[in-house]
């Protein structure tokens, strides 16, 4: 996958894996490649849009139902998903596509009606650095075993964040809505150093809950994620204040760097 750069980035271009699983409720074949790609001028592209330069591909397949040219035109919005209420946000795929943008890849999707689909994820190869200062700053970012509450509604987009900060150190407590995040609360032994929590989410919104945990752990640290825009999150209670947002779709270096800039905030209060 290239050194120094992708490994943590491929993780989450893995979300077509489950929509291939919903596509095929009755079971098929679903198969995952990877393998490099030159692009080079005057040769022939796989898709024309694409700029010179070395790549590592991930192709994902599956024999589901497949998707007509409408969907096709949509699948990366944030928010357009066919799935069924409760089911799914359309934050997936969006998200995916954010990531593989600002590592300067490319992603698209190949399907037809009654023909499965296939999706296609270039990103770029990325030597191994010869800066061991890079390499330092990469390992500051783990952590010393704090503890994270993360308050998410979307369970894909919950489960991949919790994989990311696990894997980076940290002690992870999830929680779908923030009633369920205050019985994780009540029933936790031990500190709480930063609530993760999305913005808007059905019952309680993440400021009424950030508000409970604050009253109950005066030290924990708040950090709000949002896809919505600034006058959107306003009307949630988040209004002219002065807090720390991570905006959706959102890295996995992103996501460390400002939970770990939360806590070092914490420390320094």
């Amino acid at each position: 996958m290239g050194e120094g750069g992708s490994r943590t980035i491929a993780a989450d271009c893995f979300e077509p894996r489950w929509n291939a699983r919903d596509a095929m409720p009755q079971g098929g074949r679903l198969g995952i490649e990877t393998k490099d790609v030159s692009v080079s001028h005057g040769a022939a592209k796989p898709k024309a849009f694409l700029a010179e330069g070395e790549y590592v591909a991930i192709v994902v397949r599956d024999s589901g139902h497949g998707m007509d040219a409408e969907t096709r035109a949509r699948i990366f919005e944030p928010f357009f998903t066919t799935k069924e209420m409760g089911k799914g946000t359309g934050l997936g795929l969006a998200t995916v596509y954010g990531i593989v943008k600002q590592s300067g890849g490319y992603i698209w999707v190949e399907s037809e009606p009654g023909c499965g689909s296939a999706f296609y994820t270039l990103l770029p190869r990325v030597p191994k650095p010869a800066n061991r200062k890079v390499l330092q700053e990469v390992l500051d970012f783990r952590s010393g075993g704090e503890t994270v509450l993360l308050v998410e509604d979307d369970p894909a987009l919950r489960k991949m964040a919790a994989e990311v900060l696990r894997s980076t150190g940290y002690k992870v407590l999830t929680a779908p809505s923030g009633a369920d995040a205050l019985q994780v609360a009540a029933k936790h032994r031990g500190p709480l150093d930063v609530l993760l929590t999305d913005v808007v989410m059905p019952g309680m919104t993440g400021r009424e809950l950030a508000d409970q945990i604050v009253a109950r752990y005066p030290r924990t640290q708040v950090l709000y994620m949002s896809g919505y825009t600034d006058d959107a999150i306003g009307h949630h209670g988040l209004h002219g204040q002065a807090l720390r947002i991570l905006q959706k779709p959102f890295t996995h270096d992103a996501l460390v760097r400002h939970v770990r800039e939360a806590i070092e905030a914490g420390a320094r209060a």
